[in-house]
Order: structure tokens, then sequence, then C-alpha cells
């Protein structure tokens, strides 16, 4: 196994000397295989997720300057193939903070190592729904919306524009089947009937052949207010669009989308981050980007105001009534003390454009709006956090 360590952010240097408070914070990449796709338009950043941890221990060392506080990132990766959890321990013995871009299988193991027991670990890259239902742990918390807050926001928007007739695509992957198996929860849940499925198994060149094939494929679907396409992975939806046989909206993964960021995303002081981001980064903030910032944020916020480095402090405050994140999202963000997953505001964007924030006006909840996005506390089997 090879495995690379290095300091990449060492800041909060004014006080340094005399600092009161010294953080490290370990944010660990364990490499997926990823299936082919038809394009190569929109190839994977080799920073994805970490650019948005960088951004966000830089934020937290231009507060902690004046407070004696440091903050040092350890950036480690682990190839496929190699062991993650061997990995995974170099790093819990230099920190107890540890921000996870890895599979939801992974994810389990590592914090499931004795070694993190007592640390507090944080997921920003699946959206898997178990990790935060049954398959929860108490020392791990979720930086990225579960696929459920992302299809419930979706859900909310079909019920405010009255696209009550739905059809849906679905690809063959397994995120694409967590995708359309949360979509219909969604569905349900704010009232909506599924409709009609396909399940897109092509295989041909649709650069070609899209204007030919994707008409045939949908005419079965017959009439719809919008096609809901399950596309995860970004594989065959960009060819869905316009060359459907019913002239209509698109949405899901592609076309409308809900997602967690993205660069069209400019109010609530948001193009200052994004700015920042691009400047540092030389690329667009991508969702992944914005999970690897509100974890490193919120390691940040809690010490600031914690004015605490122990794990343990630390957790305690950010799982309390008295932690709020500023996220740019036009709303104080906080976690979820049934299952560790932060609340926040959901896009829905076109690749142009911010159309929408989810929650809409008009979809309320007996204590906080953005409860009405994933899972609820009656909704949750999670047992870990209780």
């Amino acid at each position: 196994m090879i495995l690379r360590l290095a300091i990449a952010v060492t800041l909060g240097l004014t006080r340094m000397a005399q600092a009161d408070v010294a953080v490290t914070v370990a944010y660990l990449h364990v490499e997926q295989p990823l299936p082919p796709t038809l394009s190569n338009l929109d190839p994977l950043p080799d920073d994805l997720g970490l650019a948005g941890v960088r951004t966000g221990i830089a934020d937290n060392a231009t507060t902690g300057r004046f407070l004696g506080q440091t903050y040092a990132l350890i950036d480690g990766h682990v190839a496929e193939g190699e062991d993650p959890l061997a990995a995974a321990k170099i790093l819990l013995q230099d920190t107890k903070f540890l921000i996870l871009n890895a599979a939801p299988e992974i994810i389990l193991q590592i914090a499931d190592l004795p070694e993190a027991r007592d640390a507090l670990l944080f997921n920003i890259s699946s959206g898997n729904v178990a990790l935060r239902d049954d398959a929860c742990r108490a020392n791990l918390l979720h930086a990225l919306p579960s696929v459920a807050m992302r299809t419930d926001a979706l859900a909310q928007v079909l019920v405010q524009k009255r696209w009550t007739d739905l059809a849906m695509i679905v690809g063959g992957h397994p995120q694409d089947e967590a995708y359309a198996a949360a979509m219909r929860a969604s569905l349900v849940k704010f009232g909506l009937k599924p409709g009609p499925e396909k399940q897109w198994l092509f295989d041909a060149d649709m650069r070609r052949n899209a204007a030919q094939e994707v008409p045939l494929f949908t005419q079965e679907l017959g009439d719809y207010d919008a096609l809901i396409v399950a596309d995860e992975l970004h594989d065959f939806g960009r060819y869905v669009l316009y060359n459907t046989w019913a002239a209509r909206p698109v949405v899901g993964s592609e076309g409308l989308s809900a997602v967690t960021w993205d660069r069209v995303i400019e109010q609530w002081g948001a193009a200052q981050l994004q700015s920042r981001f691009e400047e540092e980064s030389l690329r667009p903030m991508a969702s992944e980007d914005y999970a690897g910032w509100a974890a490193a944020r919120t390691v940040g916020e809690a010490v600031t105001r914690a004015n605490t480095g122990v794990v343990g402090a630390v957790r305690a405050y950010i799982l309390s009534d008295d932690f709020e994140l500023a996220g740019f999202k036009g709303r104080p963000l906080t976690y979820r003390t049934w299952n560790g997953q932060l609340r926040q505001p959901i896009a829905i964007v076109h690749p142009r454009a911010l159309v929408e924030q989810a929650p809409l006006e008009g979809f309320l909840h007996r204590v906080n709006e953005l409860d009405t996005l994933g899972l609820d506390q009656p909704e949750s089997k999670c047992e870990a956090f209780q």
C-alpha cells in the first residue's frame, strides 16, 4: 500500500508560538472504481472534495489567527486496490478529526475501527440514505446531503409547478437505482404518484445516434408533464434532453436538477465563496467541494465557539442548539441531532442559472422547514445518536 501523507495547509501563523488551540484535520480519499460512460466531457477533478477542504481550512485560519488558533491539514490518498483501513489508522494516530471521501461501505468500516471510536468523522462523498438511517454511526456526521434530501427538494418543485403526470428513465448502475428509489419515495411523500418507467440499457454511441434512438425509446412512455432521469453517473442523461418523443421538461440527474452546490449559485454572499475557491483551485466549486468546505468549517466554527480542540467537546457543541454554520445558502446550517446530517437548503438549478431553493414556500414543518428534506426524526431508524 502506498499512502500519500503531507501537511497541505498550515495557517494562522500570527500567534503560532503562543497558540492556545492547535487543530489538525485529516482528509482521506479512497479511490472508487467508476464504470465507463458514453462521454468524457466532464472528467472528475483529481482534487474533488479536497479542494473544498483546503478552502475551509484556510477560512478557519483567517479567524484563528486573531484568536490564537492554528489549523493544519493532512492529506491522505488511497489508490484503488490498496488498504483504506490501514491508511485511516495512520491518520487517526495524528488527529481525531477525519474527513472522508470514500464509498459508503468503506466509510462504515473506518467508522467502526477501534481507533475511530473517540474520533469525529465527516462524510463528504456519499448520499447513501442508510448511512443516515439504520446504518448510522455516532462518530459520523454528514456534510453532503442525502440523495433523499435532493429528491425531496425536486419533488417539492414538481408539486409547485403542478407537474403531476410523471415518467422516469433509470440507468443500470447502483447509484441510478438508489436515486430512482429515493425519487419514488419522495413523490409519494409529497402526494404525487410515480408513473411509467423504463430502464436505460443502451450501449450504442449516443453522440451520433441520440436523435434517432432517444425518441423511439421514450415513445413508449406516452405523454407526461415531466420526465425524470435517474443517471447519477451522468452517462446517458445529457442525450435525453431535447430528444424525447414528447417535448416535455427533463428533471432529475439532468436538466432541472437538485444539487448541493453549483457555480450558478451567487446569492447570499455565495459569489465570494465561489470566487475565493476558483482563485485557489482554478475551477468551479462542485458539490463534494462544498461538502468538504462545510466539514472543515464545521470543525473551525465549533473550535472557535467552544474555544477547545478536544474532539468530544467539539462534537457536543456541533450537536447542540448553539451551533450554526454560515453556509452561503440564505439561512444558518445546523446538524440533525438524531442522525448527524447537516441541515441545508437544496438548490434547484439548470446549467445556466439557479431556479429555486428548497424548501419551497408553503412546505411547512413543526420544528424546522429544512427537515422537510430527507429523513425526519420520526422516520429515522438511527439509534446511535440516542
